[in-house]
């Protein structure tokens, strides 16, 4: 069996204005099996990290080449949405459900076949079942336990503009999974009360960061005390050091705080070789795959039969979090992302 090879080289592309896109281009995983020289290429908002193995192990089960090309959700979908008929791509990843939303609001994925849509619960794929979870990830409050007792933090996501929480909080107002958040806010309370949120965390001196790792670096070492981040983060820290002092927090049942996001993968319609394309997206949701997710990224495996790799997490089915069309999310990103800027959490 030829060794898979993997080779990375970085260019530039040009963008919207809004968007700075810097893309790695991971190509010619070549691999042996049945797969008969058939390539396939990948859009991948899920970084090298985090999917590369899975799709090495495809190559190789499979023989079917490919082709990724990795980059922010957000950007590629915007990529995506200027190539159109010209794209190459056959399958996008999008870490974002709000940059998958997008794509399938211009009518760029052809429709999953329910042998793969019905390995997933509908609440985490396309209610025209043009794409499927992959993952689940739960919005969560991460707090310095030596700071605050549970008795003590916050009941709402929405209480942390109070001048308790004066310059204790830190966010990331520019990774996808906030403004997912803010997006998804948008929906459940509306534009003006989101506003005077954002707003008010800025006149709170809420910190913000590049992501959701620097908050939970922040909130362990005391420069916060509270952070709003994706519940897999703490548990990756927790995994490399158990004495970390942060700790995860769900908000009471139906709270905009507790929001289920998920990744999620779709078939493009510019597809050359769709059968294959689906293949990937199918092997994606087998157990093996699920099971890498769980124990590889801390995330919740959305696939029926295939649980949790962290025993203290509660099971996605008790998680009360608040119902959110993800379909929707996408034609709303470039708004979400100005209301944002407006408020002066950004830059």
């Amino acid at each position: 069996m030829p060794a898979t090879r993997l080779r990375t080289q970085r260019r530039f592309l040009r963008a919207p204005a809004a968007v700075l896109t810097i893309v790695v281009i991971a190509a010619a995983l070549t691999g042996c099996g049945s797969g008969g020289g058939e390539r396939i290429t990948v859009y991948s908002g899920r970084n090298a990290e985090l999917i590369g193995p899975l799709l090495e192990r495809f190559a190789r089960r499979t023989g079917i080449s490919v082709d990724v090309r990795y980059g922010e959700s957000a950007d590629l979908a915007l990529l995506l949405g200027e190539e159109r008929d010209r794209s190459p791509a056959d399958v996008f990843i999008s870490q974002s459900p709000g940059a998958m939303g997008y794509v399938d609001g211009r009518r760029l994925l052809r429709r999953l076949p329910d042998r793969i849509l019905d390995r997933v619960p509908a609440r985490f794929r396309a209610r025209d079942g043009d794409w499927v979870g992959l993952s689940g990830r739960v919005r969560v409050l991460v707090y310095n336990r030596d700071r605050l007792t549970v008795s003590q933090l916050p009941v709402s996501v929405l209480d942390l503009t109070d001048p308790r929480w004066r310059g204790r909080v830190g966010i990331a107002p520019t990774n996808a999974s906030f403004q997912d958040f803010v997006t998804a806010l948008r929906t459940l309370i509306g534009e003006d009360r989101t506003r005077r949120w954002l707003e008010g965390l800025r006149a709170n001196d809420v910190r913000t960061y590049a992501n959701n790792v620097a908050i939970v670096e922040a909130v362990g070492r005391g420069e916060v005390d509270l952070g709003l981040v994706n519940h897999y983060y703490n548990e990756r820290a927790k995994a490399e050091n158990p004495g970390v002092r942060s700790e995860n927090h769900l908000f009471p049942a139906g709270d905009p705080g507790t929001l289920i996001l998920v990744t999620a993968a779709g078939v493009l319609r510019t597809a050359s070789n769709p059968a294959a394309a689906e293949r990937l997206v199918a092997f994606l949701l087998s157990r093996g795959a699920q099971e890498f997710f769980a124990a590889e990224t801390f995330e919740y495996p959305l696939a029926a039969g295939v649980d949790p790799a962290v025993e203290d997490l509660p099971p996605l089915a008790d998680i009360a979090a608040p119902d959110v069309a993800f379909d929707a999310l996408g034609d709303e990103l470039a708004r979400t992302r100005r209301l944002i800027r407006r408020a002066g959490l950004e830059g």
